[in-house]
């Protein structure tokens, strides 16, 4: 069990999220960076989904109130475990009574925290993701305030191999364009609509993430996005990723906690595999965004794959290592 020490908002429970539930109006909700989630998981032999903390502000501390190993992945900043540094993408044992603190980034903007076994909190819906609009999920359906504490699945000491990491995804499946962080985009249904010249600003430009974004949507701030004659679009099914244009032309991308439906034109979508890189883009800073085909977009699932199965062979050889 940790108790939570950091009065810093906004960090909460998240899984890889909430399926199934889009036609009666509920969200996926779950992790911004699920790469990051997922690697932390693999770490401590958990289950790929199983739920952790989602920290998006700094600095951040938790008090082990249990044996328990850790894992933290995501932005790389100072991490220290009772003052003892502790590297990124890191798998750790704690014992009762330590404390853990994660400080600025210097990259990324999210860290995770991973327990053993998982973030024992109730599951709603199939999943144990913080749904803050709806108020349900994760603790409360709130962001974790300070005092709470959380169970891990699997407490105590561990049996599985600790203190050793893993190449961070940035490293390993780097994605930049003219030195910023890129991403790819299919283009969407109304697409075609949009003026030629716009279509070329938006692949040649850069994009800043303004400060109205969140977990939500991403409000990006660049050259406008004009289509070729006013368009109305009924209220449609949306999804994480879909790259909205209201009438003022800058573009709105859905993130996590987008809601099921939306009326504004379609520009593109930010494709599964690359979603993790937009979730760890700060607020402020500029992206890129590089046109690409469905089968590169499969492609490049099929390349993250392939990065966590490397993951999963090095936990095991470290396994095999310390019997």
């Amino acid at each position: 069990m940790i108790e939570i020490l950091s009065a810093t908002a906004l960090a909460t429970v998240q899984d890889f999220g909430r399926f199934g539930s889009l036609g009666y109006g509920v969200g996926t909700s779950g992790a911004m960076d699920r790469l990051a989630l997922a690697l932390g998981n693999l770490l401590l032999g958990n289950p790929l989904d199983a739920a952790a903390i989602e920290i998006p502000l700094f600095p951040f501390e938790v008090r082990f109130l249990a044996d328990c190993a850790f894992a933290v992945t995501g932005a790389a900043g100072e991490a220290t475990l009772d003052g003892q540094p502790l590297p990124p993408f890191w798998v750790a044992q704690a014992r009762e009574g330590q404390e853990l603190s994660l400080g600025y980034p210097v990259s990324g903007s999210r860290a995770y925290l991973c327990l053993a076994g998982g973030v024992d909190v109730p599951q709603v819906l199939g999943s144990r993701s913080t749904q803050l609009r709806g108020e349900f999920g994760g603790l409360h359906g709130r962001a974790l305030q300070q005092g709470d504490r959380l169970a891990a699945l699997r407490p105590g000491l561990s049996v599985l191999p600790t203190d050793f990491g893993v190449r961070s995804p940035s490293l390993a499946l780097p994605l930049e364009h003219d030195g910023l962080p890129a991403m790819r985009v299919l283009p969407a249904a109304e697409y075609p609509y949009f003026q030629e010249q716009s279509r070329t600003a938006f692949w040649a430009g850069e994009w800043k993430i303004t400060t109205q974004s969140n977990r939500y949507g991403y409000r990006l701030e660049g050259t406008p996005i004009l289509p070729s004659a006013p368009m109305e679009v009924r209220s449609h099914g949306i999804v994480p990723g879909v790259i909205q244009v209201p009438h003022g032309g800058q573009p709105i991308i859905q993130m996590r906690d987008a809601q099921p439906s939306g009326g504004y034109p379609k520009f593109g979508t930010v494709i599964e595999a690359d979603l993790w890189r937009l979730g760890q883009a700060p607020i402020g800073s500029r992206v890129r965004f590089i046109e690409c085909s469905y089968a590169e977009a499969v492609a490049a699932l099929e390349d993250n794959q392939r990065y966590l199965e490397e993951v999963r062979r090095l936990v095991e050889l470290h396994g095999l290592a310390s019997r």
